[in-house]
């Protein structure tokens, strides 16, 4: 994923009604939401949730179809992943971001 396609993704979840948007549509998988269900789940107007899905299209991290009259909107899991792999190439320098234990990270008083 190239950085400009990163920056646009991040700036788009960067806001509440877009974020909570998101994540619905990752935890509905694949199958997706029509607009209508989304806004009911989010109690959010149809106005305002038609600019928010506009948003998270143009970053590239939702896409949607037309089922008859409704429109479905789907996360694109392709997208999301790529950002998390941007996000995290090169974790820690190929070493383990979790400590061995919690106690090895909490200093420890000495008693006088």
């Amino acid at each position: 994923m190239e950085t400009k396609d990163v920056l646009a993704a991040l700036a788009a979840l960067a806001q509440e009604s877009r974020l909570k948007a998101f994540r619905l549509l990752v935890q509905t998988g694949p199958d997706g939401l029509a607009a209508s269900k989304i806004a009911e789940h989010l109690d959010t107007a149809p106005s305002s949730l038609s600019f928010h899905l506009k948003e998270l299209a143009h970053a590239g991290l939702v896409t949607s179809r037309q089922d008859g009259r409704f429109v479905i909107y789907s996360a694109n899991f392709d997208t999301m992943n790529g950002l998390l792999a941007f996000l995290t190439d090169n974790c820690c320098g190929g070493t383990s971001c979790t400590p061995a234990s919690v106690a090895a990270c909490v200093p420890q008083k000495t008693l006088a």
